[in-house]
């Protein structure tokens, strides 16, 4: 690390409100934790950014010393983009806030706020803005990514409804990226990543949702190959209302799950219903679910949107190991419904998975040059996850997830979602997931942050003039 001794180490520490973290204190261990446990990085320090003021403090620091750094909010990073070994970690943490606007229906979210921070304060004036599927994912990344979850095929993406952004640049100036004023920016930040600046806060539009109709439907793990192919017709022809994300999955022994599918290998559509939910309404859209075989399990109620939010938080909490890939598809072929139904039944661990979520409907109303999200026509995001709480497995899940993706790879588009991109620093991934908008992305981050400051992510690197 260059230059950071013990007394450039102190007049930080002093200059901080939200104070320095380093691995003599006590607390270091517990700062340095993120989401997976599989990431055992140590930064030289950790600063606790109460605000603008401690963002900009970090940012000259590490500028004036030449420390890498790396940039946490929610800490929900899969291959921990947000810690570097001897780095710097500007941690936003702290500045977990959201603020309503009922009336224009917009919210203010601090960047270091979860999911969970955001649907608490809008759910009590009914409203919701799509975004992810666990309440403890940081809504920083999952925006900067794009975000897709419950409510994406009737109110399209999270950057769909990302109206401004305060940032803090490379140089130190503060900016606030909106329609306006500094366009460039706030395009580049609709999909493109932790490339340009930290963002202190993010506006979204919000839309009327408060309870929705909420189901699982579980077929056994041999039916994955007829399932899919009934799904891949069925949903995108679907109303928008409906939503549904289909995995490949182990029955957890949980409610409300029966006793006797506890612990078996299953395929599963976790259904999602904004519409009329009066006079049995989700019963007759999902009375669907036996055309491709009976199920072995379903269960559907209605349900406030926060709790839909939260129902898999207990099922992978935050400590286990994980390892992850993705990519774009735009339709599921009968080969790749084999290979679903192969790897299925070879799940290698109990809370091992694979999740397919639809990118259509309102998704498609944008086009792709509209936000540095490129794949407008996918129809769904696929991630493959390796999953356990113990470390001993960690090779065997990362194995079993890199053969599955291996195999599915030349049945998708090419790209992946960049947050479910599972590699550090993996170049042809990065330009494979932007397509055209790769270009404009490195001309917008030469304007932004031309020196490269902003590194340690899925990395864009600027144009050169």
């Amino acid at each position: 690390m260059s230059g950071m001794d013990a007394t450039a180490l102190d007049n930080l520490r002093e200059a901080l409100r939200g104070g320095l973290v380093t691995p003599q204190d006590a607390e270091y261990d517990e700062t340095r934790t993120i989401y997976n446990a599989m990431i055992d990085r140590r930064p030289a320090a950790v600063a606790r950014c109460t605000g603008t003021a401690d963002v900009r403090t970090t940012i000259a620091f590490a500028r004036q010393t030449g420390v890498e750094l790396a940039v946490r909010g929610g800490g929900h990073s899969g291959p921990g983009l947000c810690l570097v070994d001897g780095g710097l970690t500007l941690d936003l943490s702290p500045m977990r806030w959201a603020r309503v606007d009922p009336v224009n229906r917009t919210a203010q979210v601090g960047g270091g706020s979860r999911l969970g921070d955001l649907d608490h304060e809008t759910h009590s004036f009914g409203l919701a803005v799509p975004a992810g599927i666990n309440s403890n994912t940081g809504v920083g990344g999952l925006t900067l990514g794009g975000g897709h979850g419950h409510l994406t095929r009737k109110y399209g993406l999270t950057i769909d409804n990302l109206v401004a952004a305060d940032v803090v640049l490379a140089d130190g100036s503060v900016v606030t990226a909106t329609e306006k004023e500094h366009p460039d920016l706030l395009w580049a930040l609709r999909g493109g990543g932790g490339n340009f600046g930290v963002v202190t806060s993010f506006t979204f539009r919000l839309h009327p949702v408060h309870t929705v109709g909420v189901a699982a439907t579980v077929w056994p793990i041999e039916q994955t190959t007829d399932v899919l192919r009934w799904y891949r017709e069925f949903l995108p022809a679907a109303s928008e209302d409906l939503n549904g994300f289909f995995a490949v999955m182990v029955v957890p022994p949980a409610p409300p799950f029966p006793e006797p599918l506890h612990g078996r290998k299953v395929c599963a559509v976790v259904w999602c219903y904004t519409g009329d939910l009066e006079g049995g309404r989700l019963d007759d859209v999902l009375s669907v679910v036996n055309d491709p075989a009976p199920p072995a399990f379903h269960f559907a109620t209605p349900m406030p949107y926060p709790m839909l939010q939260s129902m898999f938080d207990e099922l992978v909490p935050p400590g286990l190991q994980w390892y992850w890939r993705g990519d774009f598809f735009d339709t599921i072929t009968d080969e790749a419904a084999v290979v679903h139904e192969r790897f299925g039944e070879a799940l290698p661990t109990g809370l091992s998975t694979m999740h397919l979520y639809p990118v259509d409907g309102a998704a498609h109303d944008v086009s792709a040059g509209e936000t540095a999200w490129a794949y407008r026509d996918a129809t769904w995001s696929g991630v493959v996850a390796g999953v356990d709480p113990d470390p001993a497995n960690a090779d065997v899940i990362r194995q079993w997830c890199v053969d599955y993706w291996a195999e599915l790879h030349p049945h998708s588009m090419g790209g992946s979602y960049v947050n479910f991109i599972g590699e550090f620093d993996d170049t042809d991934s990065v330009r494979a997931t932007y397509r055209d908008n790769y270009a404009r992305l490195r001309a917008v981050k030469h304007t932004y942050d031309p020196d490269n400051v902003f590194h340690a992510n899925q990395n864009i690197p600027p144009a050169t003039a």
